[in-house]
């Protein structure tokens, strides 16, 4: 279980879809006494079963309050999209979309027509941009080639724009130029600076993301692949 401020969620995994059923239905029935002993109103709808597997087979559904909870292909933690496949694809999209409405309200600020300094510009784009688009990139960073390119040509979209360069100027130019780092750069440094951290860790549930994964389904990347050596 894992919690934070009034968001609490529930992992459990297992190879027989009908035990991991059965555990996550007592700690609901443990949460549900709970509830009721101290008088707590718990918005039923407002919980989301999500089934990560890439199996078709799917988790029996659970129950609180004799109200099923609604199962979802998705589900929204801490500012993270989690797709039942772990793809990040929903989480980039969404992420783009949040990026672009940010733009948009402050092109007038740093778009071609500013008569801000670049230097102020690229100040308000560390500031404000940066921080939404590497939120949580130790994560998502194990996303495809093809997602990560996505946020990077945002992000190499957003530096033309502050600079004003004419097309002949390459992405890798203006990068170099600004400083600012590519963003498979920005996933290798800040996933290296989190797992060397998490290196000795009391917590058991943090060495699996430590360790190599042999046997692998699938060709994606791990938390722990993305450390730079």
């Amino acid at each position: 279980m894992g919690t934070f401020a009034d968001d609490t969620v529930f992992l459990l995994a297992n190879t027989d879809p009908a035990k991991v059923t059965f555990t996550l239905q007592n700690h609901l029935n443990q949460i549900q006494e709970w509830t009721n002993t101290w008088k707590i109103k718990i918005n039923e709808t407002k919980s989301v079963q999500v089934n990560f597997s890439l199996r078709r087979e799917q988790c029996p559904a659970v129950f609180f309050n004799n109200i099923q909870t609604p199962e979802s292909p998705s589900t929204k933690y801490l500012g993270i999209h989690l797709d039942n496949l772990l793809t990040w694809t929903e989480h980039i999209t969404k992420k783009r979309k949040q990026i672009d409405l940010k733009i948009k309200d402050m092109h007038w600020l740093i778009g071609r027509n500013s008569k801000l300094s670049l230097d102020n510009k690229i100040l308000r784009y560390r500031a404000i941009i940066e921080p939404i688009l590497v939120y949580a990139v130790e994560i998502w960073g194990c996303a495809s080639k093809t997602n990560i390119s996505i946020i990077q040509k945002c992000q190499s979209k957003i530096l033309r724009m502050i600079t004003n360069a004419p097309w002949y100027v390459s992405s890798i130019t203006l990068h170099e130029d600004l400083k600012v780092p590519l963003v498979k750069e920005v996933i290798k440094e800040k996933s290296t600076r989190y797992l060397n951290k998490t290196e000795g860790d009391e917590n058991v549930l943090m060495q699996p993301l430590l360790e190599p994964h042999n046997g692998r389904r699938l060709k994606r990347n791990w938390p722990a692949d993305l450390r730079e050596g």
